[in-house]
């Protein structure tokens, strides 16, 4: 490598940054493993950000004229200067890399975002829903889920119990974009651009999630033993729980063999954390309802004796035949006399040799049963006491040894199997019925997501979803609130974006990306936003009505890019505000003006003029509720100043210090 590294530093000496960028990719191919993973880390992705004014030093790209569906422009170009006046100006641009200069008018250029680009977010409130009391709000952001998850690292960093992500299977049917371009199936290095493209979020998902906290990825057979592999070399192997298998249908029209399941992969951010915590996943039985009503109404009806046990068998044959009943609980196949279902297979026989030896009399014959060759599992006296408590079974005569009994209602609970049968078209259904019309392929079950996000996470939980689709997560967790009556809130992310067809027709017609009519049909604003409304409202698209509603405050967000200097001079707290209120918890009203130069909201407070600390620390500490106290100012001195006065129950965070802290110091992490 010797001479490799002189070669590096005379490139950087003849050209500064070509030879960073050869000395960084040199690196990446050291860090290859011998073992595991390996695949090409692609240039940075870039993401256009229509809609964002242009400023000195920005870079953009050209865009392709109007009506033309050539693939964009990918050459970037600084942002030097400008002339003119309004959309009317041009704009002098130079490319640092070959040292050109161009003119270009306004509107036919668009800033560019690269994954490893320093941002600093805002967020812009689009609608806000408040159905539920005082309980948090869920939170929906529309924006490029990588920027997004970077927003919030600022606002829940280790914060997040359960993230559960469906990203883009990666079919080569042009189902998701890299650097603004769908990637097909022609293109030989689709499997490695969908690896770098989830790397970087995985990264950004390990450092959002608690120590506790589980990540469930949902993954087709196209990626899916790459993704098991990235998951271990991210998470770490050893914090893998389950490859949980979703058969979802049949599909008679495969050559082979059907291939209809999907998968989940299951990781903990720390196993180890789980385990220490005493953590343990289970559930209800399936169909233990049904049995429980089921066995009152043949009791009721029969007398006990041969008729209610074969009718009790019948019901349960049939009931797990249709798939309502579990086998957990069908094998609880007898009644007692009080009409509970019990299971009579218990062994109280001694596992080894060397048990108890005695008499034990059947209750009707009053013979002698039949002993066990190892012997008896309980002493005489506790044996006395299982039979007098109904624990025992015997059979019709002392031929039969004696088995244990166990009722239903003691194992009322189980632990989830990695296997599940559940049809995948259903949640299609659902969809149309909300929404009213077909919008979305291949929605995700939200019952399916109820199921498992309920075993994963508390009833107080945070859950997050940044590949949010049609939103399907957001009305899971919300039935789980009404349900139980929990607070847990749903964090989603989803962009824009329009289908790769879709595009072609809208770029024929002379539309873009930015454009009204672009807009209105990407998934967020055709298909996410409205579902939630639906779901919650019962306001359809249409003006009809949803019946099936539940209940939820809820509050819709559009990412902004903001200019550092306006954030620091505290003339974009507008934007900042949402991402203040969010790092709160999301809670009751926020604070968007401080005409009293201090305000104190339901869970945090603000201050910009540091003259009146003493009214805002004695509306802090008489509101025990506020977590966090936001305090404006560039003195160092004077923060720490205000800090030794705040009530003990309250965190201090400085701004503007910590929020652009927050971007620069994990772009030059990305960047490396």
């Amino acid at each position: 490598m010797s001479r490799l590294t002189d070669l590096i530093q005379e490139a950087k000496r003849l050209n500064p940054e070509l030879g960073e960028a050869i000395d960084k990719e040199v690196k990446h191919l050291q860090d290859r493993r011998a073992f595991g993973l390996n695949f090409e880390r692609h240039a940075p992705e870039a993401v256009d950000l229509f809609g964002r004014p242009i400023r000195m030093g920005d870079k953009v790209r050209m865009l392709a004229p109007r009506g033309e569906t050539a693939a964009p422009d990918t050459r970037l170009w600084k942002v030097t200067g400008a002339t003119g006046a309004g959309d009317g100006r041009i704009v002098q641009l130079r490319d640092d890399a070959t040292g050109d200069t161009a003119e270009h008018p306004l509107p036919e250029l668009v800033v560019v975002a690269e994954s490893n680009d320093v941002i600093y977010p805002g967020l812009e409130s689009t609608r806000r829903i408040e159905l539920d009391g005082n309980k948090p709000f869920h939170t929906v952001v529309n924006a490029e889920n990588l920027h997004a998850l970077k927003a919030l690292l600022y606002t829940h960093r280790a914060s997040i119990d359960c993230i559960y992500i469906d990203p883009p299977y990666n079919t080569g049917n042009d189902d998701w974009i890299y650097s603004d371009r769908y990637v097909g199936g022609e293109d030989l290095y689709r499997h490695s651009k969908w690896l770098s493209f989830m790397e970087r979020r995985l990264v950004l998902a390990k450092e959002l999630s608690k120590d506790t906290g589980v990540i469930i990825v949902a993954i087709g057979d196209d990626e899916h033993h790459r993704l098991r592999m990235l998951m271990d070399q991210t998470f770490g192997a050893e914090n893998f729980i389950s490859d949980v298998v979703w058969q979802g249908g049949r599909k008679n029209d495969s050559r082979y063999v059907s291939n209809g399941a999907d998968y989940m992969l299951i990781f903990a951010k720390r196993s180890e954390a789980l385990r220490e915590s005493g953590i343990r996943w289970r559930e209800t039985k399936q169909g233990l309802a049904e049995a429980r009503k089921k066995a009152a109404e043949l009791r009721s009806t029969h007398s006990p004796g041969p008729e209610l046990a074969k009718a009790w068998k019948t019901w349960l044959k049939v009931a797990k035949a249709a798939g309502t009943l579990s086998d957990s609980v069908a094998r609880f196949d007898v009644l007692s006399d009080d009409g509970e279902p019990i299971n009579t297979y218990g062994n109280i026989t001694w596992p080894g040799n060397g048990g108890h030896y005695y008499e034990v009399p059947h209750p009707i014959t009053g013979e002698p049963v039949k002993k066990p060759l190892t012997g008896w599992r309980f002493n005489e006296s506790k044996m006395h006491d299982q039979i007098a408590a109904g624990r025992v079974w015997f059979g019709s005569d002392a031929s039969v040894i004696p088995r244990g009994i166990t009722y239903l209602s003691e194992v009322e609970s189980e632990v989830p199997l990695s296997v599940f049968q559940q049809d995948r078209k259903a949640a299609n259904t659902r969809a149309r019925k909300v929404l009213g019309d077909t919008r979305f392929p291949n929605p995700k079950d939200h019952n399916v997501l109820m199921r498992w996000i309920s075993l994963v996470a508390g009833s107080h939980a945070t859950v997050l979803d940044f590949f949010g689709g049609s939103g399907s997560t957001l009305e899971a967790v919300a039935r789980l609130n009404a349900q139980d009556g929990g607070t847990r809130q749903c964090i989603l992310v989803t962009n824009n974006e329009v289908g790769a067809k879709e595009a072609k027709r809208l770029v024929k017609e002379g539309h873009r990306q930015g454009d009204p009519e672009w807009e209105a049909v990407g998934v967020h604003d055709w298909v996410t936003k409205p579902r939630i409304v639906a779901v919650t409202t019962g306001e359809r698209p249409d003006g009809s009505t949803f019946e099936d509603t539940v209940p939820a405050n809820v509050e819709f967000f559009k990412l902004t890019y903001e200019a550092p200097l306006k954030v620091k001079s505290h003339h974009d707290f507008l934007r900042i505000a949402p991402l203040l209120w969010l790092r709160a918890g999301a809670r009751g009203r926020r604070i968007e003006e401080l005409p009293n130069g201090w305000d104190v909201a339901d869970s945090y407070g603000v201050i910009d003029r540091l003259e009146r600390v003493d009214q805002f620390v004695a509306a802090l500490e008489a509101n025990p509720e506020a977590k966090l106290a936001y305090v404006v100012t560039d003195d160092e001195r004077r923060f720490q100043t205000v800090c030794a006065d705040l009530p003990d129950h309250v965190e201090p965070v400085r701004l503007y210090e910590s929020y652009l802290r927050n971007f620069e110091i994990d772009a030059a992490r990305s960047a490396r």
